[in-house]
């Protein structure tokens, strides 16, 4: 769930409870974004008991947590996310300013995603806003292994052609960084 509200804090149960796997919240809306990680991985998911028995302990408690992602709005220094990176799932980095669809990708985000690539290169990093097939090569060569796209799908004439297009540009990214190490 990325959670574009401003008092994140008040949604981690309810969201835990309903089944969520992972709670994506934005660094500019909390006053202590340590104290909510912390309760994010305590309220981790309730509804495990159906899988417990097909699963080993270790994938057990892997999807029995609640994953951790934190977003940073255009406006924001990569750096201020950094102190937080060893403790989150996965970075968000807003391609656009958050609040409605089919807005203009912003390119100029890109080194953020390199700089957190960089950084951390284990951690998942996810670019959303204006991605699209024209926009998902800069993404991906940037370090973004996950990515958002709604205008670009909900628009298309053919969306199976254009989900196809974002994943295999960005497993292709993907597997030339493994590669480059």
């Amino acid at each position: 769930m990325h959670m574009m509200v401003s008092k994140p804090e008040q949604w981690v149960k309810p969201m835990a409870v309903a089944g969520a796997n992972q709670y994506t919240f934005h660094l500019e809306a909390t006053e202590n974004p340590g104290a909510l990680i912390k309760d994010i991985r305590e309220n981790g998911m309730k509804s495990c008991s159906v899988v417990q028995a097909e699963l080993q302990w270790h994938s057990q408690a892997y999807l029995c947590l609640l994953q951790v992602g934190l977003a940073i709005k255009p406006g924001t220094s990569v750096e201020y996310l950094a102190p937080w990176a060893n403790q989150i799932d996965m970075a968000l980095v807003m391609t656009v300013e958050p609040g409605f669809g089919g807005q203009k990708f912003m390119e100029d985000m890109m080194p953020k995603v390199h700089w957190l690539r960089t950084q951390f290169p284990s951690l998942d990093i996810e670019v959303d806003g204006g991605v699209g097939p024209d926009t998902v090569h800069k993404c991906a060569e940037a370090g973004a292994n996950m990515i958002v796209s709604g205008s670009a799908i909900m628009r298309s004439e053919d969306p199976r052609s254009v989900i196809n297009l974002l994943r295999n540009v960005c497993s292709e990214a993907a597997q030339k960084r493994s590669l480059d190490r």
